[in-house]
């Protein structure tokens, strides 16, 4: 029985190669740009790296970064999750994806970071950076400094949310680093990774990583776009035990990053029978950078031939045709699926359908600004953050009379509740009409689509249509950075792209 081994190997090595070489030329290939990591989260073993060492911009994935260094000054006891940070005018001027507090306005720890976390929201993660830092060079630099120590030697931050910068850069390799330091250094704090959802007034904002509440076992980590790095994904996902962490960098769309890294995934589980029968890539630390120069996506991603914007809410299904990282990408990962899922269990529902289908209902977690209140102070501080949402909209349906009048201007609205008594005025005329046009554009493009809500979730977020949303624009110009502007006091930031 012996003799026959080798030759049992041998012949297995042989039908295993012969088998993924029939796969991908059955699959259309993909583009080059693309970036894909599979490792396992407790050892670091690599499962599979396509591209993982060549730089990328990071766009809204830098917030796990943000997060960790936010966190160790939390477990050393430099602050607290109840310490008080305070809305600057720096941090009120971010490009959307942003929560849109006025300067002034003061949260907790715990509420800024399930708020950056969840909705990816660029104006909270400059108030925990300025809060533990004091500005956000010094935070960038700390930053920097800790991705040094773990290794990250392909990585430089110049900002705390990802917005787009010359010299934010990372890679598919350190961004697996980081999350593995994660899981490993903060296990305590390792659920502001995968809150399935946060509730702010009336308004709910489902997470952007689709896989929470769909792939079976999701846990982790955070999404990112920007038009220069294509859709980012940093994911992990638990089964029986075994943790893995799928980095995908470069999709065409929301829903594809969130496909192809339930795929990776999938794989990843599904392949433990037959480790033996593959080369060992190492672990995620010896992976060998690429000294090269990030590929910018801009005119793939936010080009005009895109039937519509792009933006990190993007529920866009792969696309048909052939592009940079679309069907070929998606359909050769499913086909191999398929192939390493045969006669060990039974193959998963296909990765695209899974992604499409709704996320399983759970209650929201309130977010609120303030300090920390519980019980029935916690009811009234989110029933009055629910009050100033609806009170911009009470003001502007009167803003359709006073629009119409010659003498209305367009001078920006106070948020002076008690503007409408005064209506008969220019200057509520003139607030008025602001509302109008702050409204109409928030009607058009402000709300957080998702492929399916809860139950749960779609109840509240129906009857959030009634309240104020502030303005999010796609990110079809995200390639340029929004240059802090001082704001005026009683004037809200012009709305710019999206990068979440």
């Amino acid at each position: 029985m012996h003799a026959f081994r080798p030759l049992l190997r041998h012949s297995l090595l042989n039908l295993f190669a012969a088998a993924l070489a029939l796969a991908a030329l059955l699959a259309p290939r993909a583009a080059n740009a693309e970036a894909v990591l599979l490792i396992e989260a407790n050892s670091g073993k690599v499962l599979q790296a396509d591209n993982a060492t060549i730089p990328w911009y990071p766009a809204s994935v830098t917030k796990i970064m943000t997060a960790y260094v936010t966190l160790k000054a939390v477990k050393d006891g430099k602050i607290t999750l109840d310490t008080l940070f305070t809305v600057s005018p720096t941090a009120a001027s971010q490009s959307p994806s942003k929560m849109g507090f006025r300067p002034g306005t003061q949260l907790t720890v715990d509420n800024a970071l399930k708020m950056m976390m969840v909705k990816s929201a660029n104006d909270m993660a400059v108030v925990l950076a300025e809060g533990v830092s004091g500005s956000i060079d010094g935070f960038s630099a700390m930053m920097n400094q800790t991705a040094q120590k773990l290794g990250m030697t392909q990585t430089s931050y110049v900002n705390p949310n990802g917005l787009p910068a010359d010299g934010q850069i990372t890679s598919a390799r350190d961004l697996g680093i980081l999350a593995r330091a994660f899981l490993r250094d903060l296990p305590e704090y390792e659920y502001f990774v995968h809150i399935p959802a946060i509730r702010f007034g009336k308004r709910v904002t489902p997470n952007f990583n689709k896989l929470i509440g769909r792939y079976p076992g999701a846990d982790g980590f955070k999404t990112g776009f920007i038009c220069a790095s294509g859709y980012n994904l940093v994911a992990s996902a638990t089964r029986n035990g075994r943790r893995l962490i799928a980095v995908v960098l470069g999709a065409n769309s929301g829903t594809a990053r969130a496909v192809k890294a339930a795929q990776l995934l999938e794989r990843g589980f599904s392949q433990d029978n037959l480790s033996w029968l593959r080369p060992s890539l190492g672990t995620v630390e010896n992976l060998v950078p690429v000294d090269a120069s990030p590929p910018n996506l801009r005119e793939e991603m936010c080009g005009g031939h895109r039937k519509r914007p792009a933006s990190d809410d993007d529920d866009a299904m792969i696309a048909t045709s052939a592009g940079p990282t679309g069907s070929a990408s998606a359909t050769g990962g499913e086909a191999q699926v398929t192939f390493f899922t045969a006669g060990i269990q039974p193959p998963l529902m296909k990765a695209s359908d899974l992604m499409a289908s709704a996320a399983a209902a759970v209650e929201p977690v309130p977010v609120y600004t303030g300090p920390t209140r519980t019980g029935a102070a916690l009811i009234a501080a989110v029933a009055a953050d629910a009050d100033q949402q609806a009170t911009p909209k009470a003001r502007g349906k009167k803003s359709r009379v006073a629009a119409k009048k010659p003498d209305a201007t367009d001078k920006p609205t106070d948020g002076n509740k008690d503007a409408g008594k005064n209506a008969k005025t220019a200057a509520a005329k003139s607030d008025a009409k602001s509302d109008a046009k702050s409204n109409a554009k928030s009607d058009a493009k402000g709300g957080t689509k998702t492929a399916a809500k809860p139950a749960a979730i779609k109840h509240a977020a129906a009857k959030s249509d009634a309240a104020a949303k502030p303005t999010e624009k796609s990110a079809s110009s995200g390639d340029q950075a929004a240059k802090p502007a001082k704001p005026k006091a009683a004037t809200k930031p012009k709305p710019a792209p999206n990068n979440s």
